[in-house]
């Protein structure tokens, strides 16, 4: 097709062509100023709920379709920097969650040493420790620690048990083991929206007792999104940051296609969680993850692999915004 005009037009059906994400070039991140990527991986959470790992698969076929600019912005982030699919986290032991995060890992240090920021798809929660055991203290973070955007309906630190069904560096554990580790600061870093159906009273004594910054849905309901937005500005300040999205953080009826689901109190709405991204905005953002899409539980018309895809959007552009320094 060389038609320029008439392959415009094709691209934007999301049916049409061989997928990648958002349409971007199929490259490694070597030259490219973000680096977007797939991370097929299940078995940290666990539980029956393990085709988390299709979730990749499922945003590259819808990603096509999404917006093209930010109006908001008034950035083009496709035509303004650098931006390639570099494909999926290879998973050869894909039963063997350990095996699994230090693949992670190591990919995510080749993508850190040639100076991408990446913005991935996931996967189960557990592969945000695989990635930023590679970007605490690298290369884009400056050698300091990361600072945690953290949007979920749980914490993620889960330190009264060993291991979650098996798995140590589980979807539960990364929050606390990073931050063992070294690699998170947690002072620095924001956990919004919790809301998960507690088991004890204490279950949000690990991170405090970590120095998380702490907002529950209840909370978040009563001061407002200013106010909140506000906070995350001035504890995320100067450091690097990235930014984790957990689905769940959204309501059901958003994002009905997502594990660990959390009906019993209202979870955001997109307006309000894409308003607390925003709180990153002009901020160093060293890259950011969307995990837990089932895409198998989703509703014919895809709705929350679109809303995943419009996610990673708002980072992506964020990111774009400020490497274009446009």
């Amino acid at each position: 097709m060389t038609d320029r005009y008439e392959q415009s037009m094709m691209e934007n059906l999301y049916w049409w062509g061989v997928p990648t994400l958002f349409r971007c070039p199929n490259v490694g991140p070597e030259g490219q100023d973000i680096a977007l990527a797939g991370v097929p991986h299940s078995t940290g959470n666990g539980t029956t709920e393990r085709d988390q790992h299709l979730g990749p698969r499922a945003l590259r076929h819808v990603s096509a379709v999404q917006r093209r600019v930010h109006s908001l912005f008034g950035i083009d982030p496709w035509n303004s920097v650098r931006i390639a699919d570099v494909g999926d986290v290879p998973f050869p032991k894909a039963n063997d969650n350990e095996d699994c995060i230090e693949r992670i890992t190591k990919f995510y240090k080749d993508i850190d040493a040639a100076g991408a920021r990446p913005v991935s798809v996931g996967g189960d929660h557990s592969i945000t420790g695989g990635i930023v055991q590679a970007l605490g203290r690298g290369k884009l973070a400056g050698g300091e620690p990361i600072s945690f955007l953290h949007l979920d309906a749980h914490t993620d630190v889960f330190t009264k048990v060993d291991h979650f069904l098996g798995a140590k560096k589980s979807a539960a554990h990364w929050g606390a083991y990073l931050a063992d580790q070294g690699q998170v600061d947690p002072t620095r870093s924001m956990q919004i929206g919790l809301r998960g159906h507690p088991r004890s009273l204490d279950w949000l004594q690990p991170s405090y007792d970590y120095g998380y910054n702490i907002l529950t849905m209840r909370e978040f309901r009563q001061r407002g999104l200013a106010d909140v937005v506000a906070q995350t500005k001035e504890v995320l300040g100067d450091r690097p940051v990235y930014i984790t999205f957990d689905l769940d953080c959204l309501d059901p009826t958003v994002a009905p296609a997502v594990s660990n689901l959390e009906p019993g109190e209202k979870g955001f709405d997109i307006d309000e969680a894409v308003g607390i991204l925003h709180a990153a905005r002009g901020l160093n953002i060293v890259g950011g993850d969307i995990v837990c899409m089932m895409p198998t539980k989703d509703s014919p018309n895809n709705i929350t692999a679109l809303t995943a895809a419009a996610v990673m959007f708002e980072m992506i552009s964020m990111i774009a915004e400020n490497v274009s320094g446009a």
